[in-house]
């Protein structure tokens, strides 16, 4: 069985030009930044961090942040580098494909499908949380909750998002930005103003002790989530540690925690093939965006730990941004800190049910999902599909409690990171010539490095998440020798490696 051939660059590209799966390119550079932006400011800029700081690092969390922001940032310069080559969709998933074989792509494309179909529902149901929060906070009689026949739950708020930027995205991948743009600028201002506000209540002596002493999980209240065998970190679980929280430990722990706040900014590359110019805008899209949410979420952990002790924090039943507010008597600043988090989960959406839907694409392209998913309409965009995908992703998240899921976001996107650094050096080896807009530095070192801090955040995740992981995983195995082998284009011989002249020049 020929599990790891290889397509070809020219191949991947080739594809892009059949007139039944083309995508149009409308995005800029500032489009792909807005994007990155929009999916990683969500609500866990208001919350993540402050239950970082609580339950694992104390004021040191801001460590916790810089250090998954760096790997993060790292990683996905790596994937700057094969978008600015390979131009297409299918992000992590294509770039695997060309370098270390199908069946490393199938993995890393299942787990991308795992990644934004829960992120996109979790989201979209917590969208409908937060939204009857406000409603709540504003002294509004309002509730999105309807109780069917048999008193069952049904949320129509995670129908009415996610039905919204699926028409959107049907009718352009360019109208959904230009909308997920306009919202994202409101949502930088908002953070920006409650930093600016938290600065005042900031003191100094909440900062110390900067990295608090190493001490029991289940001496905090409110840390018992990393006491049981289940629940706490692999690597300390493997090792035989006692669960612990704080002290250098605590800070990677964090790390791997607060990785969640970025996850999804490997979206972007997965709208390659719907960017003009995409060898200089891909790059330059990915790098700004980045950057700009490293800032925010340096600032806002800066203000959430100097504005209270994170002793404060770990008493409280669900530490926040609006924690530390309350805290301090500003009360006021959780009517605007909860608009905040509906407008961002709101862009959150958009940008996950794109990336969604834009793997499945590849991979039904590749036929390793049925053909029929990849076929583009008069918009150029996959509208079936797309809807389709929201269909999915709104019963989901309508209908289950999917909070138990959320961290294997965080594995699925680790996983894909590690392999898309690993492939710099083997593309580098095997393909010298290939024109590069833009180059990791310091190969093949530096991406291996990359590689082992995110394999390394990987085991710092929950043993639990590992379990249900693997799960999936032999899920994703039964499909693929039931499947996807026997209808792969490329082992059926059905791919050529000629590029059109449009499609050059689009390149």
């Amino acid at each position: 069985m020929q599990l790891f051939r290889t397509k070809s660059v020219e191949q991947t590209i080739a594809e892009t030009d059949d007139k039944d799966r083309k995508l149009k390119r409308t995005l800029g550079a500032w489009d792909l930044a807005i994007m990155g932006v929009a999916v990683a400011v969500g609500a866990g800029i208001f919350s993540v961090g402050a239950q970082a700081a609580a339950y694992h690092a104390g004021p040191a969390v801001i460590i916790s942040f810089l250090i998954a922001g760096v790997v993060c940032g790292a990683a996905v310069m790596c994937y700057a580098e094969f978008a600015s080559m390979i131009p297409v969709a299918g992000s992590a998933y294509t770039f695997t494909y060309t370098t270390v074989g199908e069946i490393m792509a199938w993995i890393i494309g299942w787990d991308l499908i795992l990644e934004m179909l829960m992120a996109g529902s979790v989201i979209s149901k917590y969208w409908g949380v937060y939204l009857n929060d406000f409603f709540g906070l504003m002294g509004w009689d309002l509730n999105t909750n309807i109780t069917l026949f048999g008193g069952f739950n049904f949320d129509v708020a995670p129908l009415i998002i996610v039905a919204f930027f699926t028409v959107l995205l049907v009718f352009g991948t360019k109208l959904g930005a230009r909308v997920d743009g306009a919202m994202t600028v409101l949502k930088i201002a908002i953070v920006f103003f409650v930093v600016i506000v938290g600065f005042f209540y900031v003191k100094a002596s909440n900062y110390t002790p900067f990295i608090p002493p190493s001490e029991p999980a289940s001496s905090v209240q409110g840390a018992s989530v990393v006491t049981g065998v289940w629940t706490q970190p692999l690597w300390q679980w493997m090792t035989g540690m006692t669960p612990s929280i704080y002290g250098v430990p605590g800070i990677l722990s964090g790390a791997a925690l607060v990785f969640f706040a970025f996850i999804g900014f490997d979206v972007v590359a997965t709208a390659s093939e719907e960017t003009k110019n995409p060898h200089r805008n891909v790059p330059l899209g990915i790098g700004v965006g980045m950057l700009l949410i490293i800032v925010m979420y340096m600032l806002v952990a800066i203000v959430t730990t100097g504005m209270v002790s994170y002793k404060e924090l770990a008493a409280a039943d669900s530490p926040s941004l609006a924690t530390a507010f309350e805290i301090v008597g500003a009360t006021w600043a959780a009517k605007v800190i909860s608009f905040g988090i509906v407008l961002g989960l709101a862009t959150v959406v958009m940008v996950l049910l794109l990336g969604l839907t834009r793997i499945v694409f590849a991979m039904s392209r590749d036929g390793l999902l049925p053909r029929g998913l990849s076929r583009t309409g008069q918009h150029g965009t996959p509208a079936v599909l797309q809807i389709a995908v929201g269909v999915v992703v709104a019963l989901v998240a309508a209908c289950f409690d999917i909070g138990v899921l959320s961290d294997m976001v965080n594995i699925g996107t680790l996983s894909a990171f590690t392999l898309v650094a690993v492939s710099i050096p083997i593309m580098r080896a095997k393909r010298p010539e290939l024109p590069r807009a833009f180059k990791m530095p310091g190969n093949p070192w530096v991406p291996i490095l990359i590689a082992l801090a995110n394999f390394w955040l990987m085991i710092n995740l929950s043993v639990l998440t590992w379990v249900r992981f693997l799960v999936w995983l032999v899920l994703g195995f039964a499909i693929y020798f039931g499947y996807s082998y026997r209808h792969s284009r490329l082992g059926r011989g059905d791919l050529t490696g000629d590029i059109s002249d449009e499609v050059a020049s689009a390149l």
